[in-house]
């Protein structure tokens, strides 16, 4: 936590916001990755276009702030490919399992007031704080 900067969190939580508000009230969609990038493989040829330049901001908002900056993002991360893998595949499974991904249910279910939504966010903020407290001792950390 010495890292954290509670004035571009809070910019880039409104900026969240406000990309979740503007979708749905411009296209009537919530703004839930999962469901996104599925479409973009499943969803008929006419609601794929859209869904594409979604994921290519996410995908190439990182580069974009390096070239504009020079700043890179610093970031450490202690896993190996197999570890990066298995845990894709899980989030993969617990999206399918969930009818939704943690941006779905917890920045647009949460603000519609989705019972669904909020199960789903107390269970998965539960489960992530039960690995924490699991496995950090197991591997330290």
């Amino acid at each position: 936590m010495e890292n954290f900067t509670p004035l571009s969190a809070s910019i880039g939580g409104a900026l969240i916001g406000v990309s979740a508000v503007l979708l749905m009230a411009l296209h009537g969609r919530i703004a839930g990755i999962s469901g996104l990038f599925s479409g973009m493989v499943f969803a008929d040829r006419g609601d794929r276009t859209w869904r594409v330049f979604f994921v290519a901001g996410l995908v190439l908002a990182a580069p974009a702030w390096l070239a504009a900056s020079g700043q890179g993002i610093a970031f450490d991360l202690d896993a190996g490919w197999p570890l990066i893998v298995a845990g894709g595949l899980l989030v993969g499974f617990g999206t399918r399992l969930g009818s939704g991904c943690t941006s779905g249910h917890g920045v647009c279910g949460l603000s519609r007031l989705s019972s669904r939504s909020m199960v789903s966010v107390a269970l998965f903020m539960g489960a992530g704080m039960a690995t924490v407290a699991l496995v950090k001792p197991l591997f330290g950390g």
